[in-house]
């Protein structure tokens, strides 16, 4: 399993992304289905609402955020979801999509951290 890259859903898709993966519960705000250029959205495996909620501007709370994404990551909608996902990353690139601000601190990043163990 190769690692997913990591984009803001914002920026433009490029040949190099393979398949594009929203991971993110809400749709962002303020682009289009065809400009986002999304091939899978996988709401299951985003964060909830109450967890992105309580992590929303506390950048600071980074560790306990990564920590019940991952107990959450157990659940059996986002065990189905983190499945879909490995079949991709079997099977060739793929580039997990997320809308929030902060390129270090967002569930992508804390999604592959899970991904890969750390």
């Amino acid at each position: 399993m190769t690692a997913p890259a990591i984009k803001r859903v914002y920026d433009a898709p490029e040949a190099g992304d393979g398949v594009r993966i929203l991971v993110d519960r809400l749709w962002p705000r303020g682009i289009s289905k065809d400009k986002a250029g999304i091939d899978l959205w996988l709401k299951d495996i985003a964060p909830s609402d109450a967890l992105r909620k309580r992590f929303h501007g506390h950048p600071e709370d980074w560790q306990e955020f990564r920590a019940a994404y991952a107990e959450e990551l157990q659940g059996a909608a986002a065990q189905a979801a983190v499945a879909e996902l490995r079949r991709l990353l079997d099977a060739g690139e793929v580039t997990l999509l997320y809308a929030a601000k902060d390129e270090a601190r967002n569930n992508a990043v804390a999604l592959r951290m899970w991904l890969e163990g750390a």
